[in-house]
């Protein structure tokens, strides 16, 4: 038998937690293959009062570090789950791998393309695996639009919508998430979309948009608190990938009304819809007068001898079809997608090969928002390549010196 891989989750507040019941769901369904030996946090008692809910859930207590100097000291811990600030990413992960820790990275990655490239050099130069926490790709649905797109079934296709409008003036998860140089929500959630744009589409190439700051007041959720955000809580863009694909993007969780999201695909067959993430909803294909969903779907994508990533851990985890079941409760379907991208990244240092989404994917995720909005700033159509390769910055440059600023 393989043996566990011992884990740190460093950063133990609301996301930590999150990834701990990630744990926690593939030690229920008997697939987890680490342990979490330890938490780091600045606070103790935050990092202590999660070392007791792990222990009560899986029935071993992680040590408690509030240093990482002396975290790494420690030689039980062979891996990070890096789940802090964002600002901090870069300085937790290349000090890991230096010191011969493997890496996963709640996204984003990391703040800057700046910080994001020389993460991934230190990946390239130890030698360590470095892994991208990217969940949402993970789910069924979008497990099976991926294969209804490789299978051919929807033709050449000529467009992708990724859309999501709607919402209120509220502050969204935490105040910090809507500052420009902590990683303002139009930033953090648009990784996610282009993630998924790339996972089913390919490269994007060549992108047009901007950020704008669509509430200019923020309300905390029990009305006692008002902010003013200086970082985009949208994104608008339209892009064209490597092979000539059109999407059509928009993140704009702002305006009181109906809220409206959409993820389609259209080609010279037929068209496809995707329900949202973390959904029970089915993957719908259109083809002439067809209307393919559930089995009748998974029955035609058989026929055609289409793989479909729903492996054992996604099934152990999230049932059969990979969505959590009907009805499902929010909290264990998002527990079952962080589960399926851990159990990648263990599995993937165990047999020495490259996470599903590595370091290289995390950094091309960032440089597509980045090209979003150092499109808005430049006010011209950029090239992802121009982002990746560090030509285009100008927007970064105060996040990057408030950065420097905040690390000391």
């Amino acid at each position: 038998m393989t043996k566990k891989l011992g884990v740190a989750i460093v950063g133990c507040g609301f996301m930590g937690r999150r990834h701990m019941l990630g744990f926690n769901a593939l030690h229920k369904a008997g697939k987890l293959s680490g342990e979490i030996v330890a938490l780091l946090d600045i606070n103790a008692e935050t990092a202590n009062k999660l070392a007791d809910e792990t222990f009560a859930l899986m029935g071993v207590k992680p040590k408690v570090y509030t240093n990482i100097d002396d975290l790494l000291q420690d030689d039980r811990v062979e891996a990070l789950d890096i789940v802090t600030d964002p600002r901090t990413h870069h300085i937790i992960a290349i000090k890991a791998m230096e010191a011969g820790r493997h890496v996963l990275c709640e996204k984003p990655l990391a703040l800057t393309m700046k910080t994001g490239r020389i993460m991934v050099a230190a990946a390239e130069r130890t030698g360590m695996v470095l892994g991208t926490a990217e969940n949402y790709r993970r789910g069924g649905a979008n497990r099976v639009a991926k294969a209804v797109i490789d299978s051919g079934m929807l033709g050449k296709l000529h467009l992708m919508l990724e859309f999501w409008a709607g919402g209120d003036d509220k502050v969204i998860i935490s105040k910090w998430r809507h500052m420009k140089d902590t990683g303002a929500i139009g930033l953090d959630m648009s990784i996610h979309y282009a993630d998924i744009i790339e996972y089913y589409v390919g490269p994007v190439e060549r992108v047009w948009g901007r950020g704008i700051i669509a509430e200019p007041t923020r309300v905390t959720a029990d009305g006692s608190e008002t902010i003013t955000p200086t970082g985009e809580d949208a994104l608008f863009a339209s892009m064209q990938t490597k092979a000539g694909i059109d999407v059509q993007y928009t993140y704009l969780p702002s305006g009181l009304g109906k809220r409206y999201q959409q993820r389609s695909l259209h080609g010279t067959k037929g068209s496809m819809t995707v329900p949202p993430d973390r959904s029970d909803g089915d993957v719908i294909v259109y083809l002439g007068d067809r209307e393919l969903k559930g089995g009748e779907l998974i029955a035609e994508l058989e026929a055609l001898g289409a793989f479909i990533n729903i492996n054992d851990v996604t099934k152990a985890v999230l049932g059969a079809d990979g969505t959590g079941g009907k009805g499902a409760a929010w909290a264990d379907v998002d527990a079952g997608y962080l589960a399926v991208e851990i159990a990648d990244f263990i599995e993937a240092v165990q047999s020495n090969r490259a996470p599903e989404v590595d370091g290289m994917g995390g950094l091309r995720a960032l440089a597509v928002v980045y090209a979003i909005l150092e499109s808005g700033h430049a006010k011209r159509e950029v090239s992802v390549a121009e982002i990746l390769d560090g030509r285009l910055h100008a927007y970064q440059d105060e996040i990057d010196t408030a950065i420097e600023t905040f690390n000391g």
